[in-house]
């Protein structure tokens, strides 16, 4: 075993340790010791803001584009900002003791299914400093301990916020080893920790996609897959199409750089004639690049469309752009539309826009993606939009959760049988 190796089996065996003391805690605790958290953000704001300096300097003489460093930098109103997510989650209902199903057995035992926390939860996690606090207030809420993993580019960031959090938590009754940055820059420590099992309880990767593959490949502790998302608009033949083209404007163009945004607009070819030059012109107001199929180069060429409009390859349709640019297609039917998505998804979030009831059933029934819109955007794939408050990340697997992973989706669950000197 490496150096390495050795000092992330150390952290995570007092994360094990944190997450014993952590689990029977009461909500009072933990609220208190966030609002601690907090506060203590805001008061050393300035300390928090000098360390992200150095990774924000050292980010623009490596050449980082300006759009990166941006999410990389910190600033006391952005601070404050994070702060006041963390007192957020202090008003969510915790879900830890929560009775999921139970009663009196025939027999005479009594048997209770309550919610209890995962235990330790690794984060592996790109960019944002922002992250750091978002993860680690997410996980004492629901009673895990949280080993953070960010990337080297916010190492200064993140090093000064975990002792920040430390230190707040020093003065609570949530141990302080319930939050740890795992030791080393470089890939080594991300191995070592994807190779902790029996120690890390569960992996949740947040960040692009080769970020989140590597960690599924590489693994041995179960990992939670989240974030990538090449999301769909399918175009029905019974649409609205002021509705259509709005929908498919706002789920590309209102935030492109989120896992919720759509990558993909198909169309059924009824209403292509009708619908392209609307949709087309709407997206070139939004500055959005359209990667079109030769129906649509057709259609743009045809009503002479001020928008910006390229070729599709097959490489089009399978990808995450992130970016303002969006794969157009036509197709003759929903079953060609439906397999599309199959064939390119990556389960995450698709939209139907159409006024056919039997339309809409059979688009839910067979498209098989975490969240399934009908007359609505994409982007409201989200745990705030759907109520769920705060979010560690958007599941696109199918076990243990799925979708907008929030307190209670970072739970699992026990039995708990109570008898009276029951023999079987």
């Amino acid at each position: 075993m490496s150096d390495i190796e050795r000092e992330v089996h150390a952290v995570a065996e007092r994360a094990g340790d944190a997450a014993a003391d952590l689990a029977p805690l009461s909500r009072a605790v933990k609220d208190a010791a966030l609002v601690a958290i907090a506060d203590a953000l805001v008061k050393r704001a300035d300390e928090i803001t000098a360390a992200n300096a150095e990774d924000v300097e050292r980010a623009r003489q490596e050449g980082t584009s300006p759009a990166m460093v941006d999410r990389l930098t910190l600033d006391p109103q952005r601070i404050g900002a994070i702060a006041d997510a963390v007192r957020e989650i202090v008003e969510l209902p915790d879900p830890v003791g929560e009775s999921v199903r139970g009663g009196v057995l025939p027999n005479g035992l009594d048997l209770r299914q309550i919610r209890v926390p995962l235990g330790v939860i690794g984060i592996i996690y790109e960019g944002r400093p922002n992250v750091t606090v978002d993860a680690a207030a997410l996980c004492l809420k629901s009673g895990n301990a949280a080993l953070l993993r960010g990337s080297s580019s916010a190492y200064a960031s993140n090093t000064a916020i975990v002792g920040v959090l430390r230190d707040a938590l020093a003065g609570t009754g949530v141990p302080q080893d319930a939050v740890q940055m795992v030791p080393g820059r470089t890939r080594e420590s991300s191995t070592a920790l994807m190779r902790a099992r029996g120690l890390v309880d569960v992996l949740i990767p947040r960040g692009g996609g080769s970020l989140i593959q590597a960690v599924v490949r590489d693994s041995t502790v179960p990992v939670i897959e989240t974030g990538e998302g090449l999301c769909h608009v399918y175009v029905d033949a019974d649409a609205d199409l002021d509705k259509a083209v709005a929908i498919a404007t706002n789920a590309k163009a209102q935030r492109c750089s989120v896992c919720n945004s759509a990558e993909t607009l198909l169309v059924h070819e009824a209403v292509a004639d009708a619908f392209l030059p609307r949709v087309l012109e709407s997206l070139a107001e939004a500055g959005v690049t359209v990667h079109g199929d030769p129906g649509v180069m057709a259609a743009a060429k045809a009503h002479g469309s001020p928008a910006t409009v390229v070729g599709a390859t097959e490489e089009d349709w399978a990808t995450e752009y992130l970016s303002m640019d969006l794969a157009v297609r036509v197709v003759p039917t929903i079953d060609e539309a439906i397999a599309h998505i199959r064939r390119y998804s990556t389960r995450h979030t698709e939209a139907i826009v159409t006024d056919s009831l039997k339309a809409s059933r059979y688009f839910v029934s067979r498209v098989d993606s975490a969240a399934v819109m009908v007359n609505a955007s994409t982007r409201f794939t989200d745990g705030g939009e759907f109520g769920f408050g705060a979010e560690i990340g958007i599941s696109t697997q199918k076990l243990h959760a799925r979708g907008p992973m929030g307190l209670t989706e970072m739970t699992s669950t026990k039995y708990v049988v109570t008898g009276d000197g029951h023999l079987k």
